[in-house]
């Protein structure tokens, strides 16, 4: 069996599980790299943070995480993970809990590649990959 992947701009996923009701990713952020800052609106999720360390954002409350951390986002919470290292990658373990797991359920609100959403309120699943 395959398990998808997926290289994006700021580094890297691996899709660990994928069930009906839940779905686990291995997120690799490269080192000075920045996820955008997003919402879902079917899912919320849990970061378990296993090596690196780095700026997280949740609403606007910034916190800091390394090894060892973990975060809960809610569903429809604004969130961003930012590598402050300029030579260690960052990763964690993503559980996602909901009704739907889409790459398509992603609204950008702020993107250093050009990604965001026009419109931050859209309906789910028509934001850009």
């Amino acid at each position: 069996m395959c398990m998808e992947s997926s290289i994006r701009p700021w580094g890297s996923y691996l899709v660990l599980s994928d069930e009906a009701d839940h779905k686990v990713k291995r997120i690799t952020v490269d080192p000075g790299m920045r996820l955008s800052y997003q919402r879902h609106f079917r899912r919320s999720e849990h970061w378990f943070f296993v090596q690196g360390e780095g700026k997280f954002v949740l609403d606007d409350v910034e916190t800091m995480v390394r090894s060892g951390s973990a975060i809960d986002i809610p569903v429809g919470s604004a969130h961003r993970i930012e590598n402050l290292s300029e030579s260690v990658p960052l990763v964690f373990i993503e559980i996602q809990h909901g009704s739907y797991f889409g790459e398509d359920d992603i609204i950008r609100l702020d993107d250093d590649f050009g990604r965001a959403d026009e419109v931050a309120a859209q309906v789910p699943g028509t934001a850009p990959r």
